[in-house]
């Protein structure tokens, strides 16, 4: 058996024309592989942000109501160590995500028989060098607007070429890997890009199919702050434009390995699994970036298609979610649920894919960790918030006790005078491995954007939305039986994700 998962990091489903965008970027390969498979329409993540959304995939497990961005726990049967230990499959890796370098990044390559990650992305720190005294300050250019580093600048001025890109070389290596490979039997590739996720780096001529002289004349800005949109209109238009041309840019080697596929006649044998980890506001709702404010579709409602075997390609309506690839895959290989440990959230999409079944699920939650726990039944969509300001009570569970870039300790994300409230035991119904509880309010969360101790000013109100009716989620519903209709089915989503009890009273919606 044959699988090949790919993810493009932080793919906009509005732009994408396989999902009918009125301002599509040009994704001719991720078009050719719409028309080999079977376009799923919606489709969500779970857990977000970039972790927490990998760790569903490979988990089929939701966590975002027990920790925020973190490592794969020791307890955690991904599907990676499934494949290789129990078929005897060599599991490969392709990526170019520094962020499985770094806290918060623990044990997500474990099980690979083989990985390589390809550095340089964002502000990955492979290059920067020292001040005249010490570390070198991040200093602003005059009139720069978004986000700055040293360790992106240097990134970027060894950028000479196309294939000096790290996703390029990321999924050029895994085309090269393909091909020479492509006669080998019970393999399964991991094939991540992080492009298009921002900055928006790629080469002029990728622009210059979406930006003509005379059409903007203010700064280049590549790299949007996650914060509310401080760019005036041509500029949001700009940053629009760039973000299309790195699709375009991603696209282009997408179909290197679409171009393997075809060479060898890998489609008959082969599962092939697109999708991304998340969205991104580029102005809408007056945002730009993720993570701070409500759990709006431009995040959460993500592209997924997936070309089988004997699959007639095709369009599915069914709400699924990113924790659906573990036991796709499995089934693909011939495995049972039987493995798992502990139950999971996913559900094989292979009875959509034949047309078996029309739903897998009646609903799906997802969300951002200590932030609103949104519902769809496909619908509407329902944002519940914290029933207070003290977004209490909250508790991080964990053994790999690590956020994005921290530990919780060492005066780092925890102050070593909280340690007392720190305890350890068996809390989640779901696994007997001991862990770590941590009440919110002494993880100190360095990254504003995913810090949860107490309700933000963005995420005060619960929100009600007909997506039949408004998509882009700017007119909310007042309709109290509705919203309570929706309250019981969210209640009854949270129960069957196991989800910690004081989830329940955070939110306000009673005991389950």
């Amino acid at each position: 058996m044959k699988t090949i998962f790919i993810l493009c990091d932080t793919l906009n489903l509005r732009m994408l024309s396989a999902y009918h965008s009125t301002d599509p970027a040009l994704t001719p390969n991720i078009d050719r592989l719409a028309r080999r498979g079977v376009v799923f329409d919606s489709h969500w993540c779970g857990s977000a942000p970039c972790m927490p959304a990998r760790r569903d995939i490979m988990t089929g497990r939701l966590s975002l109501l027990e920790k925020p961005w973190g490592g794969i726990e020791p307890f955690d049967q991904s599907l990676q160590c499934i494949l290789s230990t129990i078929t005897n499959t060599h599991t490969q890796m392709f990526s170019d995500h520094a962020h499985y370098l770094i806290p918060g990044g623990e044990n997500y390559t474990k099980g690979f028989t083989a990985w390589d990650v390809q550095r340089g992305q964002e502000g990955d720190p492979v290059w920067v060098r020292p001040g005249k005294v010490g570390i070198r300050p991040d200093i602003r250019p005059a009139g720069y607007k978004g986000a700055y580093s040293e360790a992106e600048r240097e990134n970027r001025s060894r950028f000479h070429t196309e294939y000096d890109y790290p996703s390029v070389k990321t999924m050029w290596n895994a085309a090269q890997w393909l091909d020479d490979n492509a006669g080998a039997d019970n393999f399964f590739l991991w094939v991540e890009a992080f492009d298009p996720h921002e900055p928006y780096d790629c080469p002029k001529y990728y622009l210059d199919l979406y930006e003509k002289e005379g059409d903007y004349d203010g700064p280049d800005f590549t790299h949007p702050s996650y914060a509310p949109n401080e760019f005036d209109a041509a500029e949001t238009m700009h940053l629009r434009r760039r973000c299309k041309a790195l699709m375009t840019m991603t696209d282009r080697h997408l179909g290197e390995i679409l171009d393997v596929l075809d060479k060898h006649g890998m489609w008959q044998d082969t599962l092939v699994i697109f999708t991304t980890d998340h969205g991104f506001h580029l102005g809408e709702h007056g945002y730009m970036a993720k993570n701070y404010m409500p759990p709006y579709n431009e995040v959460f409602h993500i592209p997924l298609i997936v070309a089988a075997p004997g699959i007639e390609p095709g369009r599915c309506p069914a709400v699924t979610q990113n924790v659906d690839v573990l036991p796709t895959v499995l089934e693909f290989f011939g495995i049972g649920l039987e493995v798992m440990q502990y139950p999971i959230h996913g559900k094989s999409l292979f009875g959509l894919l034949r047309r078996e079944v029309t739903s897998v699920r009646d609903g799906a939650i997802y969300g951002y960790f200590g932030k609103e726990v949104a519902y769809t039944d496909g619908r509407y969509t329902y944002f519940r918030a914290a029933r207070d300001e003290s977004n209490e009570p909250l508790f991080m569970y964990s053994s790999v006790n690590s956020v994005l870039r921290q530990y919780l300790g060492a005066n780092d994300a925890v102050r070593v005078e909280d340690y007392d409230q720190i305890e350890m035991g068996r809390f989640l119904e779901w696994t007997r491995y001991p862990l770590y509880r941590f009440p919110a309010s002494i993880v100190n969360f360095s990254n504003w954007t995913q810090n949860f101790q107490g309700r933000k000013a963005y995420n005060q109100h619960s929100l009600l939305f007909d997506l039949q009716s408004d998509y882009n989620q700017e007119h909310p519903i007042l309709d109290e039986q509705l919203e309570e209709e929706l309250i019981t089915k969210l209640r009854a989503c949270m129960e069957a994700h196991q989800s910690p009890k004081e989830q329940y009273l955070r939110l306000g919606i009673g005991q389950p």
